[in-house]
């Protein structure tokens, strides 16, 4: 955790550009694999970028049946809320901005944010189509913090269980990966917790095959039916941040890792391994999470989001966490 003001005002800048420009990348990479996937030669790994740019330059048009003070002000909180994630996660091998000893718990409510402005925004545009994608954020969120909550009280139980304290702290299951706290049995657990996080990924992304509140064939881009210009812009980079909050949330709990420190390498050479070693595993959870479901799946009905979510995953995620509790009962006794 950064302790002066000036070094934490300018970790924060640094995170809030690190993350912009990765989710960018993340989201132009996204497309060319999708595309290739698909047999299509697909958009530059720039392209991103020149969209965010266009819509930058125009401008906002505001609905006459909309709340002009909201509409305007939740592309702003969906962004700041979203850079927000990024301050309490590692980044690399850097400590994170701010940190505490509840900070897993803290990053889960903050994860919320950026859909609550979404579903605000969506309400105030007036939009009988974003009113119905709204109502349909709001069910999507409710459907999946169900299992990821599991997947973050199974490790934190299993830390604590060992007698470390601060169980929720990520600097806490940094410094004990739960992959050496675990027998075999706990390891399928493991794996099965991992499945499940990734699976959640998108429905927080709010993408294909969780897509259904924008779902153009149906809604007409839904929640985001009336927004334009620059309040469209923000929308579209809080989905790049996010992808990268949440391919974050994914290294730090399941792959804590420092190879560097493993290695023996340190200083300037082994930050950036590091931060290499980050970029590559964020990646390969947002092709895994994101690109592959999208390309191979249709888009599910919301009433199929809500049985994935509260009852398969759900059930998964339980058994997972009971795998995880017999392994440390076994290996007590």
């Amino acid at each position: 955790m950064i302790e002066t003001l000036p070094a934490l005002l300018a970790g924060a800048v640094l995170v809030a550009a690190f993350s912009i420009i990765i989710g960018l990348l993340l989201m132009g990479f996204d497309r060319i694999v999708a595309a290739r996937m698909q047999a299509r030669i697909g958009p530059p790994l720039t392209q991103p970028f020149t969209d965010i740019r266009k819509l930058l330059a125009k401008e906002n048009v505001v609905p006459e049946n909309a709340i002009p003070w909201l509409f305007n002000l939740a592309p702003i909180i969906a962004l700041a809320s979203a850079i927000t994630i990024l301050f309490y996660l590692p980044i690399g091998g850097f400590a994170p901005v701010l940190s505490g000893g509840g900070d897993l718990i803290l990053v889960m409510y903050l994860l919320t944010l950026p859909a609550l402005a979404l579903v605000a925004g969506g309400f105030a545009s007036g939009s009988p189509y974003a009113t119905v994608g709204a109502q349909r954020e709001m069910v999507t969120m409710i459907a999946y913090e169900f299992p990821l909550a599991i997947v973050v009280v199974a490790i934190a139980w299993r830390l604590a269980a060992a007698g470390i304290s601060l169980p929720f702290s990520l600097a806490t299951i940094e410094a004990n990966p739960v992959w050496g706290l675990v027998g075999p049995l706990g390891a399928i657990g493991l794996l099965i917790l991992l499945i499940v996080l990734l699976i959640v990924t998108p429905a927080e992304l709010s993408r294909v095959p969780f897509d259904t509140p924008e779902a153009e064939t149906e809604l007409a881009g839904g929640i985001l039916v009336e927004y334009s210009g620059k309040n469209l812009a923000l929308f579209s980079l809080t989905q790049g941040v996010k992808t990268v909050a949440m391919a974050s949330l994914v290294v730090a709990l399941f792959f804590p890792y420092r190879l560097a420190a493993i290695a023996g390498i340190s200083g300037f050479a082994g930050a950036v391994i590091d931060l290499l070693v980050y970029i590559v595993l964020i990646t390969l959870v947002a092709f895994i999470s994101v690109s592959v479901i999208r390309v191979a799946m249709a888009r599910f009905r919301i009433n199929q989001v809500v049985s994935v979510y509260w009852i398969y995953l759900a059930i998964a995620g339980l058994a997972g966490l009971l795998l995880v509790m017999v392994d440390q009962i076994m290996g007590v006794v």
